[in-house]
């Protein structure tokens, strides 16, 4: 069976992802397999809206092959591993740009390259089930696929606490972080997605028969959290003022900060700074160059190896040969 499937449904274009045993990791034949796919229901009369979806229930996408991404890495092949963040980060830009209306139809897991496929359309429906994070920092990363341009402007420094310590966002509270436009219970994403399909009214009317508009019920002291730390301008005032917050949530993110890559937290907190008032396609060109350096430092591959190979979740970071001076990092 294919990754990703395409075809027509009615009026609509349908691209399926469709690797479950990997959580539907993106490759790179199955970007351009997407990117070709958008191309040909773009000059397709008969196609008045695309779909994006995955025919696994238990995740969207779990983000790119990073596995693949380290094998390239460790073999030397590093111009290899450029070509799949530069296709990547394309078909990221088409979506963005995308003429025709495009639904993500997002149940389950949808991380790192999951969001570059959803965050950029026009229309994102998530359910209950639904588990939002770019975890990136804690395998010597950085969150990208638009992440510089995305995370900063999400409310309250949210983004800037997904970015930097993996913070996951589920249910309801997408939409108070604004990481999507619609909710539907998971047992009605089928209907919802034939009448799309149909396409018997107005895109709009479908939606809002369908699916709920969500309210802001995310945790008053969450959002506290967030904004008193996360606005800080360096990652050591973001740990001092996390020390000084007496939540369980703060120590949650302390406890991430500490455990991640101190270059890639960096990396990543200049990313966000930088693209705050930046268009998307400066920021993805920005992470383009960051993905260059990432590729080539150790933590990449000793992250991934730790994380997704290993497993054992006890990185070796390549700055701690000696113990991590906090009151250093981030003031430069």
């Amino acid at each position: 069976m294919p990754y990703v499937t395409v075809e027509k449904i009615g009026k609509a274009g349908v691209i399926g992802l469709n690797r479950p045993k990997a959580r539907n990791a993106l490759n790179l034949d199955m970007i351009e397999t997407i990117a070709s796919a958008l191309d040909a229901f773009e000059k397709d009369p008969a196609v008045e809206l695309v779909i994006m979806r995955s025919n696994d229930e238990r995740a969207f996408c779990a983000g790119g092959d990073m596995r693949r991404i380290r094998a390239l890495c460790l073999a030397g092949f590093y111009e290899e591993a450029e070509q799949f963040f530069l296709t990547e980060y394309a078909l990221n830009l088409k979506i963005a740009s995308y003429s025709k209306p495009y639904v993500s139809l997002i149940d389950g897991v949808c991380m790192g390259g999951g969001l570059g496929l959803s965050i950029h359309g026009r229309y994102r429906v998530t359910s209950e089930r639904v588990v939002f994070a770019m975890p990136e920092t804690a395998i010597g990363f950085f969150p990208d696929v638009g992440g510089s341009y995305f995370l900063p402007r999400m409310p309250f420094y949210s983004g800037y606490c997904m970015g930097l310590t993996g913070a996951r966002v589920t249910g309801l509270d997408c939409f108070t972080l604004g990481l999507s436009t619609h909710f539907v219970v998971s047992e009605s994403q089928q209907l919802l997605f034939e009448a799309l399909c149909d396409l018997r009214e107005p895109l709009e009317h479908i939606l809002n028969a369908h699916c709920s508009v969500g309210t802001d019920l995310f945790s008053t002291v969450s959002l506290a959290v967030m904004k008193e730390a996360f606005s800080q301008s360096t990652l050591h005032s973001i740990d001092q003022e996390l020390s000084k917050l007496q939540y369980a949530e703060a120590r949650t993110a302390q406890e991430s900060l500490r455990s991640s890559s101190p270059r890639s937290l960096q990396e990543t907190l200049s990313l966000l700074q930088d693209g705050r008032s930046s268009y998307l396609e400066a920021c993805l060109k920005r992470e383009f160059k960051a993905a260059q350096r990432a590729i080539r430092h150790p933590d990449l591959v000793e992250g991934v190896r730790a994380v997704l190979v290993d497993k054992d979740h006890v990185p070796i970071w390549g700055s701690e040969v000696e113990p991590i001076n906090w009151a250093v990092i981030g003031t430069a």
